[in-house]
């Protein structure tokens, strides 16, 4: 395939919104556009299936790096999905029926000719914070339930743990339990809704205080060799950019090289192309496949093109047909 005629197309949320300066998804469409790739821009309410097509009104897109008219949208018009060379999805969760079902139109836009990135049956099976199960070697003590008595008895086996939904993101609704809490019942009984849905807990990692909340990414199942550590703010015990964490670059350690190789062959051959780990410490804590983030971050302060990476990747992909 003549790499000047790639069609990529992007589902994401809407664009006029982000912030170019850091956002992720504009990075790797920054990163196609450079490569001369013919961008096509969607929404989720712009997908649909039609007598077993996958179809959705698109819009070309032209992308600049600037603070301000970072995006030009041209005139939408209906197409085929499976007509495009790849789709990038990268809609936000929450990871709700919505997004099960976009990730249907994906996967028949997939075996109707498109490279889906990342995979969307993938995205499916491989929960961000249930898929750590497949790697319990990588892992700090954790417990997905939806009993309340098991949380509090794992909070009692613990000095503090951490619980958490397991559709969450940005540090939303994370709440840190000390032993012996009185509020240990109450946070229980809110994130299992009463025992009426699973939630997960974790023992908590003092290093998040001193090295961060470190995110890694891997690329086709290799990993780029700095980290971004995100290090809590006062008074505060998540690592969330979203949640008013700081963050500063970091090389990858012995151990998180470790870590990414007990992974990298696995999301490679789930067609997983683009992951964020999140490593406190010595353990990993999350498996982000939806959409990983802190692609600028650690472009700006390492001088490194990750998205290019990513369209080198697809482009491999794209010239093998795997």
């Amino acid at each position: 395939m003549n790499e000047n005629s790639v069609r990529l197309g992007v589902v994401m949320d809407p664009i006029a919104e982000i912030k170019p300066y850091k956002d992720s998804t504009f990075a790797m469409l920054l990163a196609a556009a450079a490569r001369g790739w013919s961008l096509h821009y969607m929404e989720q309410d712009d997908l649909w299936v039609e007598n077993g097509r996958a179809m959705a009104m698109a819009s070309p897109l032209a992308v600049r790096d600037q603070p301000a008219d970072w995006f030009a949208l041209g005139e939408s018009k209906d197409m085929e999905l499976g007509d495009l060379d790849v789709i990038l999805m990268r809609k936000d969760p929450p990871f709700d029926m919505e997004y099960i079902y976009t990730s249907y139109i994906l996967e028949l836009a997939q075996d109707q000719g498109a490279l889906v990135v990342n995979d969307p049956a993938s995205l499916r099976d491989a929960n961000e914070k249930v898929y750590l199960s497949w790697f319990p070697q990588c892992c700090a003590e954790t417990l997905i339930t939806r009993s309340i008595d098991r949380i509090r008895e794992f909070a009692k086996a613990h000095d503090k743990i951490v619980v958490k939904p397991l559709d969450g993101m940005g540090g939303r609704s994370i709440f840190i339990v000390a032993r012996n809490d009185p509020n240990t019942n109450v946070i229980a009984e809110t994130l299992t809704d009463f025992g009426r849905q699973f939630t997960m807990a974790q023992r908590f990692l003092p290093e998040i205080n001193e090295t961060g909340d470190k995110r890694i990414l891997l690329i086709d199942g290799e990993p780029v060799p700095y980290a971004l550590a995100r290090i809590p703010a006062d008074g505060e015990a998540r690592g969330n950019l979203a949640a008013g964490a700081s963050s500063r670059g970091v090389p990858l350690s012995e151990r998180d090289y470790w870590i990414c190789a007990q992974l990298g062959q696995t999301l490679k051959d789930k067609g997983l192309l683009f992951v964020g780990l999140d490593v406190i410490g010595d353990y990993m804590t999350e498996i982000n496949v939806t959409s990983p983030t802190c692609i600028r971050e650690l472009d700006a302060e390492f001088d490194l093109d990750i998205g290019g990476l990513i369209m080198a990747a697809i482009q491999s992909r794209l010239a093998t047909g795997k």
